[in-house]
């Protein structure tokens, strides 16, 4: 267990995104025991141990949804379903494993900090990068060269690259006093961020827009530039300004997750990649990946995917009654 939590630790490190599957309860016989963890990461890999081959592309399945929806979930899986499985709450599954046995299993997706990215030297970058940190943002501010080293900052980024490191999980709050605010728009607007807020007055951010459409940038893309940025406060100093936008961003942001947008990178990509293909398996019922799928049969020129070996062989020793069955 500890080396699943030691690896946990350093994908978190790293900002990878991934789950973590906990068994809270088991009904024996079953392979698992209480407390046994495992990590699932973005690309399917489970490492560690939650049950045999019945869990595992379960787990798999309900960790991808977990990491795309960015909320938690319990997974019951029996040979029966009981008052217990239809528990608010709890997504069951039938266990067709032959040991039998009952697992619950919590699956937590862990994914990295969204980032605030600060554009800007003044006395309000250094109040957004305070505040934002306390709200749970790595924060980055982009190296202008003469950025402050008092911008207390997870990442210094090069003007020149922003829109790279922008992605629906970064909130961008272009601060420049109007030094350089078009340049860094016209990096920033279209590049899909889940923000932009430029500190500015109206008539300034109405020319600072008036400017960047001229340049060329869609003008529905100028649109999501929240200017002047902040929730409307009466707020008047620097951390003032500052306490503003950054309820603004987390107004946005919680807005966007219970709407199902993006919650970071790596889930809008899981979101957005083929859902594979599946099969039920005619024996027990249960969804079997068709690409990995171990257990095949062909009968009458159409081939039947299985969960596991016993499934396969009661298909084959009678095909007829299983299709009668699921007819």
């Amino acid at each position: 267990m500890n080396d699943v939590l030691d690896r946990a630790h350093a994908l978190k490190a790293r900002g990878e995104p991934f789950a973590l599957a906990t068994v809270i309860r088991v009904e024996r016989p079953a392979s698992a025991r209480p407390g046994m963890k495992a990590i699932i990461l973005a690309d399917g890999t489970l490492e560690g141990w939650v049950g045999g081959s019945c869990a595992h592309p379960i787990i798999v399945r309900e960790a991808y949804a977990a990491l795309r929806e960015g909320t938690p979930r319990l997974i019951s899986l029996s040979p029966e379903r009981d008052a217990r499985a239809d528990r608010e709450g709890v997504i069951h599954y039938p266990m067709t494993c032959h040991s039998g046995g009952t697992l619950e299993i919590y699956v937590e997706p862990m994914l990295p900090k969204p980032q605030l990215l600060l554009v800007g030297e003044a006395p309000l970058v250094q109040a957004l990068a305070r505040l934002g940190r306390l709200q749970g943002f790595a924060v980055w501010v982009a190296d202008t060269g003469v950025a402050s080293p008092d911008i207390d900052a997870d990442l210094r980024l090069p003007l020149a690259q922003l829109a790279q490191q922008v992605t629906p999980a970064t909130y961008v709050v272009v601060a420049t006093m109007g030094n350089y605010d078009e340049e860094a728009l016209e990096q920033i607007a279209g590049a899909g961020a889940g923000y932009v807020g430029l500190v500015a007055s109206h008539k300034r951010a109405e020319s600072v827009l008036t400017f960047l459409s001229g340049r060329g940038i869609d003008p529905a893309q100028l649109r999501r530039v929240k200017a002047p940025a902040g929730l409307d406060i009466g707020a008047v100093t620097p951390e003032e300004i500052a306490l503003s936008i950054v309820a603004e961003i987390v107004q946005v942001r919680r807005s966007q997750t219970a709407t199902g947008a993006a919650v970071s990178t790596q889930a809008e990509s899981l979101a957005a990649s083929p859902v594979a293909a599946e099969a039920i398996d005619p024996v027990c019922g249960m969804t079997v990946e068709v690409a990995t799928a171990r257990h095949t049969f062909v009968y009458q020129g159409r081939t039947f995917y299985f969960c596991c070996a016993h499934c396969r062989q009661a298909f084959e020793r009678e095909p007829a009654h299983y299709l009668k069955v699921g007819a």
